[in-house]
């Protein structure tokens, strides 16, 4: 599966390219690390950058008919970024088919594909991105056609976004016997069991985000999980917190799964919301495992360019900060190379550009009262948005921003 520009699109990706800067689409080299996978003599390892959403064209040819030359070369410019590939309600036929296309495709760029797995049962809570596996039986099947797809290709899989963080607990699913939840955990162990021993991928488990667990929460979810047969875990999926946030949550989540690795109770970890000079010193009091022997983690700076929404107070009663927030711009570029021991990558998990949902925030709509529109459903492209994106993007996206 090679990636082919439509026609228009071509000739406005030289132009573009030409005028303001902007790469040939390609794999984007970055630099190695010693916990990124190993590379063939004689190349720099390189994140993958896969076919864009058919709207992305469609809205930068738009943009380039009505002379938006810059805006269009944004749009362009963000879809040629290493990005997530997700897989989520296809049949295990198709899911096997995809994914060794995609796996096929980064190896001829000998670049590492980035897949974002999404079929669990009772997925998001049946809320706006309900779907996946009708049981486990059927889960585990997709799995399977999975496994078969990637092979021996160098892959990153993020694990079952919201899986661990949002259990059918938590959103009042399960019985009293907590049938449905035990059930969750035993998907997530036989992914894990499943994709991880793959030579070449490694597998990421959810932690939501520093604004919603609290370590001392979601770190006996990981543990329940698979973390420790799993090459790590993975946080802001889909979310907005800042670079910094996120690195010192991974770090306290590392820090505490070590501490529990001997025998520790997780409750005495320190969480997120403690002055971190006091974090630091319960790490550096507690934890004496070498980062090699951690877990590491990698985040999501899709859309973290200008920090978390927050919105106007006492305005809705349920804002859905998470949900479309106006305003926000792409964050920093995918990279193997974090500077940090522990955090083996930070990429684009979610896909910038594409709408959270339906957001009503707690108001009867239809249309979302912060942008006046209806906003398209959960993954549909979300043009607005995207230039948004585009336009307040941090680090910029295009020279002269």
């Amino acid at each position: 599966m090679r990636r082919r520009t439509p026609g228009l699109l071509a000739a406005l990706s030289l132009g573009a390219a030409a005028l303001l800067g902007v790469p040939p689409a390609h794999a984007t080299d970055v630099p190695a690390t010693a916990s990124a996978p190993a590379p063939a003599a004689g190349r720099t390892p390189a994140l993958y950058v896969p076919d864009a959403n058919p709207d992305a064209y469609r809205q930068a040819a738009d943009l380039a008919r009505t002379g938006r030359l810059r805006d269009a070369a944004g749009i362009l410019a963000m879809v040629r970024t290493p990005q997530a590939v997700w897989f989520g309600d296809q049949t295990p036929g198709e899911v096997e088919r995809q994914v060794r296309a995609v796996v096929r495709d980064a190896g001829r760029d000998e670049a590492t594909a980035v897949l974002a797995l999404y079929d669990i049962p009772g997925r998001d809570c049946s809320n706006y991105s309900a779907g996946g596996a009708s049981n486990t039986a059927e889960y585990q099947k997709w799995i399977d056609a999975v496994a078969r797809g990637i092979g021996h290709g160098d892959t990153i899989v993020t694990l079952e976004p919201d899986a661990l963080a949002l259990l059918p607990d938590d959103c009042g699913q399960d019985d009293a016997q907590g049938t449905k939840t035990a059930a969750r955990y035993a998907e997530v162990n036989y992914a894990v069991d499943k994709l991880e021993p793959l030579s070449g991928t490694r597998v990421y488990l959810d932690t939501g985000h520093p604004g919603w667990h609290t370590v001392d929460s979601i770190v006996p979810r990981l543990i329940k999980g698979g973390i420790a047969r799993a090459s790590g875990f993975y946080t802001n999926a889909s979310n907005y917190n800042t670079d910094d946030a996120n690195s010192w949550y991974g770090k306290l989540i590392s820090s505490c799964l070590a501490y529990a690795a001997g025998g520790k109770d997780v409750a005495a970890c320190p969480n997120q919301d403690r002055p971190r000079a006091e974090a630091q010193a319960w790490i550096d009091a507690h934890v004496h495992t070498p980062a090699s022997r951690m877990k590491h983690f990698v985040t999501d700076s899709s859309r973290n360019g200008r920090g978390p929404w927050i919105p106007p107070a006492g305005t809705y009663s349920d804002p859905q900060d998470w949900c479309n927030p106006p305003d926000r711009g792409l964050g920093a570029r995918p990279t193997l190379r974090t500077g940090d021991p522990l955090q083996d990558a930070r990429l684009w998990i979610k896909t910038p550009g594409e709408s959270d949902g339906l957001c009503l925030r707690g108001t009867a709509g239809p249309k979302d009262p912060e942008r006046g529109t209806v906003d398209p459903a959960a993954g549909d492209w979300f043009p607005q948005q995207a230039l948004e994106l585009v336009r307040f993007a941090n680090p910029p996206l295009l020279p002269g921003n």
